[in-house]
């Protein structure tokens, strides 16, 4: 029978801070403007005049931008400004996916990104004013994630993953693993641990590796371990060597291109880590506008979500070492996993924000 485990408390940081109140404003700031026409009354008695007045030209209607026009002085700090946000975000019904999960803490990203501030740092800001210029800035990318429905992290190219930034744009899905924090809960080397020590691990293979944000992780979780990064989209692996540039690693995580473990030979590793496509038919249906903005290949895993996760599983053991294990986040996958594979022992692993979406299996179990 699959087991499953709470993960330990982390410091999982999270793109707002957690003093932030998540909530969804119920009322729409859709104030109209106000107009009122005149009519000349005519005197009793008077001639009426020989001829009449050119009327004055009437100018050509200007759009209007679906924003309400801000008044100087209305909004002044970024606690005004996340609000108005955080109303324009609900009057458009968007929908949040993509490290954040509801409008408040989207809104305190954009807000911080825009002003060069890490978004942990919204509550020490949160009374201080906002120039005109930054508030011209603000409200520019409060009106584009509204009219372009893009996810926030390609707006301004920004993802944040246990507190540090990731480069993402439309090549890649924006990351929003459950692994990143598994990785500081379960694999510390202290009781409960899956493993004995971090520091004797030597090999990590991050399947599907999108960005490389989570081979970026590995490398700080296991520092002397060499890190391989498959993907099979050469745009996304792009992407990934940018990261790998970002943080210097270029020593130590290689990045291949190809078809899951096809690239790598006869490799073996002591950790396989892995957060590949799992979507199922239904789910591509019923995703929202942000998400598919995102590349289709990064999302879609067949008619049940599982046809990535069963080669997976079937390829796995031939390059893992005696030792070593899977980690694989499936999303709400369980009950299929389940059902296609009812003897395997899998280990369900929980987060702060999540319940069964990663499984973990040992080497030696896997047949």
């Amino acid at each position: 029978m699959a087991k499953t485990t709470k993960a330990k408390a982390t410091t999982k940081a999270k793109t707002t801070t957690k003093t932030t109140t998540k909530t969804k404003p119920t009322a729409k700031a859709a104030s109209k403007a106000k107009t009122a026409s005149k009519t000349a009354s005519k005197a009793a008695g008077k001639p009426k005049p020989t001829s009449k007045a050119k009327p004055a030209a009437t100018p050509p209607a200007t759009p209007q931008s679906p924003f309400a026009k801000i008044a100087p002085g209305e909004l002044q700090t970024l606690f005004d400004y996340v609000r108005y946000a955080v109303s324009r975000f609900a009057e458009a019904n968007l929908a949040f996916a993509h490290g954040t999960t509801d409008p408040v803490s989207e809104a305190a990203f954009l807000v911080c990104d825009t002003l060069y501030l890490h978004p942990e740092r919204f509550e020490e800001f949160a009374a201080a004013r906002v120039t005109a210029a930054e508030g011209e800035q603000i409200l520019e990318v409060i009106h584009r994630r509204v009219t372009t429905r893009l996810p926030a992290a390609y707006l301004v190219n920004k993802a944040y993953m246990l507190g540090l930034p990731f480069y993402v744009d439309e090549r890649v899905i924006v990351p929003r693993s459950f692994i990143g924090e598994l990785l500081g809960s379960h694999f510390d080397g202290e009781d409960g641990s899956l493993i004995g020590d971090p520091e004797a691990v030597e090999s990590v293979l991050d399947l599907c590796t999108g960005s490389g944000c989570l081979a970026v992780l590995a490398s700080q979780r296991f520092p002397n371990a060499r890190i391989d990064a498959v993907d099979a989209s050469p745009d996304a692996l792009e992407v990934a060597a940018e990261n790998i540039d970002i943080y210097e690693l270029e020593d130590r995580v290689t990045l291949y291109q190809g078809d899951l473990f096809k690239p790598l030979g006869d490799t073996r590793y002591d950790l396989i880590i892995s957060n590949p496509p799992y979507v199922d038919a239904q789910g591509m249906a019923d995703l929202p506008e942000e998400c598919r903005a995102e590349p289709e290949l990064a999302f879609f895993g067949g008619e049940d979500g599982l046809d990535i996760v069963r080669r997976i599983l079937a390829e796995a053991k031939q390059h893992l070492t005696p030792t070593g294990g899977l980690l694989c986040e499936i999303g709400r996958g369980r009950d299929n996993i389940d059902a296609a594979f009812p003897d395997l022992p899998l280990l369900w692993l929980d987060t702060e924000e999540s319940e069964a979406e990663v499984f973990w299996i040992a080497a030696a179990d896997l047949t």
